[in-house]
């Protein structure tokens, strides 16, 4: 994903989703810059949008300023507490990595069942 064009995951029904999980390269040691996870209820992400971890300290992303610490990629992923939160669609943004300017996404999981 581009960061300035993220696709949104439809997760094709409202989900009460508990963790997001993202991986990137991990090989060699990188931290990745401007990470920014949302949830909102629909695919343009204008209703009900929420932030769920934000390390984008300067709003590159354009999605506000981040309060998150930067973190060190590990073969373990970065977990994101959803607290429960509600929605249908996922959306990652990031803007490269202390090596170079990719982003590297290498698997995303979500964690919920369906809303009732």
């Amino acid at each position: 994903m581009l960061q300035n064009h993220p696709v949104p995951a439809d997760l094709g029904a409202p989900h009460e989703i508990y963790a997001i999980v993202l991986w990137h390269f991990h090989r060699t040691a990188r931290a990745y810059v401007d990470v920014v996870v949302q949830v909102a209820d629909d695919a343009e992400f204008t209703e009900n949008v929420r932030t769920l971890f934000n390390n984008d300290h300067d709003d590159t992303s354009g999605q506000g300023a981040g309060k998150a610490m930067n973190y060190v990629e590990t073969s373990e992923g970065k977990l994101v507490d959803a607290k429960g939160s509600r929605a249908r669609y996922v959306r990652l943004y990031s803007n490269g990595n202390n090596a170079n300017d990719l982003n590297h996404y290498v698997e995303v999981e979500v964690f919920g069942r369906p809303a009732k």
